[in-house]
């Protein structure tokens, strides 16, 4: 059985799916996995609208430049903060994007695909336009969902001391 780090290693965005649907019970699992993100006075400032009519996705993916991306996945996950149970702007948004991630780590583990999809946000009125959402919902996020199309996915990382500021502290303990 993997283990979490194993998870986070091993998880890549997906940007093409299969025609076939994601079931009720692993949208649910994946929803679930987002509200248990921590945020600030566990305010939990997130909402979502989980979108599978065809039409829809269609209409939503005239908002973005991948559009194909859009239009190819079975499920997409909107992603907002509700401004109404907002705590603090910069924790709410931080808050959400670690919700995002359990989102996304919950599709691997599900064996699903995903991407999480950010330049949409250039559209933001056109999507609450689609979806009908309240004006106290500010979008932050799709996810695009499915079973993923078989093949090899590789990706690399900056190695740890590329991407720390050691300052005053040293580097003793980075390997």
């Amino acid at each position: 059985m993997p283990t979490i780090i194993d998870t986070i290693k091993s998880r890549r965005s997906v940007r093409d799916f299969t025609d076939a649907p994601v079931s009720k019970d692993d949208i649910n699992t994946i929803l679930d996995a987002g509200r248990w993100a921590p945020s600030g006075l566990n305010n939990q400032p997130w909402r979502y609208i989980v979108v599978q009519d065809r039409g829809t996705i269609g209409e939503m993916a005239t908002c973005t430049h991948y559009n194909n991306v859009v239009q190819g996945a079975p499920l997409l996950i909107v992603v907002f903060l509700d401004h109404d149970a907002e705590y603090n702007y910069v924790k709410d948004v931080q808050a959400i994007g670690a919700a995002i991630q359990n989102m996304l780590l919950a599709c691997c583990e599900l064996e699903l695909g995903a991407v999480w999809l950010g330049e949409i946000l250039n559209r933001k009125e056109k999507v609450n336009s689609i979806l009908d959402a309240p004006d106290s919902l500010e979008l932050m996020a799709v996810l695009a969902i499915g079973h993923p199309v078989e093949k090899e996915r590789v990706s690399t990382r900056k190695g740890v001391e590329d991407v720390t500021f050691n300052g005053k502290f040293g580097a003793d303990w980075v390997v």
